[in-house]
C-alpha cells in the first residue's frame, strides 16, 4: 500500500483541496497533513488518537494551552448577546470598549489610542498607513520610509512582508517594496566580529542604524521597526546595550520606534511585555497571539499622543479616517481576548514564565557541549537550540535546514512538536506548563537530538 492510500480520507481530501502556508506544496502532495484533532492543556492529538505535547504554542500564542473553559465560555457569552458588530462610523460594542481600555491601562509607556485588527499582518500594515497618514498631516511628505532589521518577522501582507527580513517571505513575492530598508541582524553568536563583546556588537549595529538614516536622509525615515526579541528570525536576544543605543539614534533623527510584541506581549519574555525586558519605550505597540491566546483572531496597535493628535485632525479635514477591518475589534474576539488577560493576570502566568523559563533554560544549557549544539539561546519561556557543522568555528551546514527539519520530525516522532528555524529548533511551550511538563520537553528532545547525531553520522 503507498504512503497515499494508508492516509485516512479528511488527509486525502485536504491533499486535493487546501493549498497550506509556509508550506513546500509539492511534498504536501506526497506525504499529507497532520490532522490535529483536540487539545488539551499544553497537549494536542490527532486523528489517529496519538498525543503531542505542543512545546511551540501552536504559533507562539495559545498561553493557555488548548481547552481553556473560561474562554469558551466567554466566547459562548458574547456569540449569545452579540455575535458580530463593528466599530465603523462611530459604532461600538462594550468588549472592544473594555479591551481598548484594559490594554492602555497594561501598556508599559503612556499610549493614547488602540485600533484593532484581526492579525499582526495587518496590524503591522495599519501601523505603516497610519504613520504614512499622520506624517503627511505634518506635511512631512517624505518621511516615509521604515528601516527593519534582517531576520525580523512582522508577517505577509504586502506591507509587512516588506518588512520582514527573512528570504523565505519574500522570494517570489516581489518584495520588500520601495522604501523599506533593511539593517544587520543583531545575533552576537553569529554576526559578532573576533573578539567583539555584547557592547561593542551593539553599539556597531547602532552605528549602522545611524549611517543608514544618514544615507537615506532623516527627512525620508518615518520609523524604526523591531520585535524586542526575535522570534521566527531564530529566537535571537538581543546583545547588552542594543536597545538603549538604538533608541538613541532615533531619538537622534526624529525616527519613530515602532516594537513589534506579537510573540513578546502578555508574559513571554519572563514581564508582562518585551518592552519592559529590554527596556524599551515605544511611540507604537503591535499585540496580537497571546492577546486572545489565539482562541479568537485579534490583534491591536497602539499609539501614543504624538502620532494620534494629527491623525485625528487629519481625519476630522478629510470627514473619516478610511481605513478599517469588517472584523477588527469583533465582539466575540475582544470578549475572549479580556477573559484571557484577566486570567493571566490572576493566575499570575507572568511570574509562571519567568519560573518555568529558568527551568528550560537550565535544562537546555546542558546540551551545550552536544557534538552537534553551537548556541542554546533564549529569555523567559521561549528558547533555541542552534545545530551547527562544526563547533569551533560555528560554520554551518552546507544545506541549511536539511539538519534541523530532521530534528523536528524527530521530536514529533518522539510525541512533541516543534519548529525548526533553518537548524535552529525553537521552544515556545505554554504559559501554564508545569515543571514535570518541562521535564518531558527536556527529555523528548534529547532522544530526538541523539537520533539527530546518529543519523548525520550515517549521511557522512
Amino acid at each position: 500500500m503507498n504512503q497515499l492510500a494508508s492516509l485516512s480520507s479528511l488527509a486525502q481530501k485536504d491533499i486535493r483541496h487546501h493549498l497550506h502556508p509556509y508550506t513546500d506544496a509539492r511534498l504536501h502532495e506526497q506525504q499529507g497533513p497532520l490532522v490535529i484533532e483536540r487539545g488539551a492543556g499544553i497537549y494536542v492529538y490527532d486523528d489517529q488518537g496519538n498525543e503531542y505535547i505542543e512545546a511551540m504554542s501552536g504559533l507562539w500564542s495559545v498561553a493557555l494551552g488548548f481547552n481553556n473553559q473560561r474562554l469558551i465560555q466567554a466566547a459562548e457569552r458574547q456569540l449569545r448577546s452579540l455575535p458580530f458588530y463593528h466599530l465603523f462610523s462611530h459604532k461600538a460594542h462594550a468588549p472592544s470598549i473594555e479591551l481598548a481600555e484594559k490594554l492602555i491601562e497594561m501598556a508599559p509607556v503612556p499610549m493614547s489610542k488602540v485600533f484593532f485588527t484581526n492579525s499582526g499582518s495587518e496590524a503591522n500594515d495599519t501601523v505603516i498607513k497610519l504613520i504614512w497618514y499622520r506624517n503627511n498631516a505634518l506635511g512631512l511628505n517624505q518621511k516615509k520610509k521604515f528601516i527593519s532589521r534582517l531576520n525580523g518577522y512582522h508577517g505577509i501582507t504586502l506591507a509587512s512582508a516588506s518588512l520582514t527580513g527573512l528570504p523565505a517571505n519574500q522570494r517570489g513575492f516581489d518584495v520588500p517594496l520601495p522604501g523599506f530598508v533593511h539593517v544587520g541582524c543583531p545575533h552576537h553568536y553569529r554576526h559578532a566580529l573576533p573578539g567583539e563583546t555584547e557592547e561593542q556588537f551593539a553599539g556597531r549595529l547602532a552605528d549602522e542604524l545611524e549611517q543608514t538614516i544618514l544615507r537615506e536622509g532623516p527627512e525620508t525615515v518615518a520609523a524604526f521597526y523591531a520585535e524586542p526579541l526575535m522570534g521566527a528570525g531564530g529566537v535571537i536576544v538581543p546583545p547588552r546595550g542594543y536597545w538603549e543605543r538604538v533608541q538613541a539614534v532615533c531619538r537622534k533623527h526624529d525616527v519613530l520606534v515602532v516594537v513589534d510584541e506579537v510573540i513578546c506581549g502578555f508574559g513571554r519574555t519572563g514581564q508582562m511585555f518585551g518592552s519592559q525586558t529590554f527596556a524599551i519605550e515605544p511611540d507604537v505597540m503591535v499585540l496580537s497571539k497571546q492577546l486572545s491566546s489565539s482562541y479568537q483572531p485579534i490583534a491591536a496597535l497602539l499609539i501614543n499622543d504624538s502620532i494620534y493628535q494629527p491623525i485625528a485632525d487629519q481625519s476630522h479635514s478629510f470627514g473619516a479616517l478610511g481605513h478599517g477591518f469588517t472584523g477588527g475589534g469583533h465582539p466575540v474576539a475582544t470578549a475572549v481576548a479580556l477573559e484571557n488577560l484577566r486570567i493571566i493576570e490572576e493566575q499570575h502566568l507572568v511570574e509562571q514564565a519567568a519560573l518555568m523559563g529558568q527551568r528550560l533554560h537550565a535544562g537546555l544549557a546542558g546540551f551545550s557541549d552536544h557534538p552537534l549544539v553551537g548556541e542554546v539561546r533564549g529569555c523567559g519561556l521561549i528558547g533555541a537550540v542552534e545545530l551547527v557543522a562544526d563547533k569551533a568555528s560555528k560554520a554551518p551546514f552546507e544545506a541549511v535546514g536539511r539538519l534541523g527539519r530532521y530534528l523536528a520530525g524527530r521530536t514529533q516522532q518522539y510525541g512533541m512538536i516543534n519548529r525548526n528555524m533553518g537548524d535552529a529548533l525553537a521552544f515556545c511551550p505554554p504559559l501554564i506548563v508545569q515543571a514535570a511538563e518541562i521535564d518531558m520537553i527536556l527529555e523528548r528532545f534529547a532522544r530526538a537530538l541523539d537520533d539527530t547525531e546518529r543519523w548525520f553520522r550515517e549521511q557522512q
